[in-house]
């Protein structure tokens, strides 16, 4: 049991950074795949690779998911739920004043990473629904739905890049 406990520690505390990694393997890697409707069989290391990491990388995007909302930060991520718009609204308005949003609380950088989270999960569930329907006519439309999720999960890690480097910016100017 504390065997489970320390693992469990150990993947909460790096389970950002292994996202990173991963999710940076398989975009960067995907140009090199050669995939259609299955996993042929004299697949290369690549599409195996993707294919493999990309279901570790599903676990670690329902992981991530589940871990902040039950730790009750879904308000956070996604204030809209509740109504809440005061301070995205801030931080879209201070934006056209070319103020930077703060990091943090129910603003601008929050509801991103709230659209990542669920971009991240909805890449996963069509790539494990195209690994799952391999071989029939339905593969090619979970690998359609899953090249579109994520080109805009590859958009959302080009925002949350830049959101980040203008916190570090931030951070370092006070």
């Amino acid at each position: 049991m504390k065997t489970l406990t320390k693992l469990r520690e150990v993947l909460e505390t790096y389970q950002h950074l292994f996202v990173i990694l991963l999710t940076l393997f398989l975009v960067g890697t995907s140009g090199w795949l050669m995939m259609g409707r299955a996993l042929r069989a004299n697949a290369s290391v690549w599409d195996i690779l993707h294919v493999y990491l990309g279901l570790l990388a599903g676990i670690f995007s329902v992981t991530m998911l589940a871990i902040n909302l039950m730790r009750g930060q879904w308000r956070q991520y996604f204030p809209y739920l509740v109504g809440d718009f005061t301070q995205l609204s801030n931080d879209v308005c201070g934006l056209k004043r070319g103020k930077l949003p703060l990091a943090g609380g129910r603003g601008l950088f929050s509801v991103v990473e709230g659209i990542g989270m669920l971009l991240f999960v909805a890449v996963s569930v069509t790539g494990l629904m195209w690994f799952l329907t391999q071989g029939s006519s339905e593969a090619l439309n979970w690998r359609s739905y899953h090249h579109s999720l994520a080109h805009g999960f590859i958009v959302f890690m080009v925002i949350h890049a830049l959101f980040a480097l203008s916190h570090l910016l931030d951070f370092i100017r006070r």
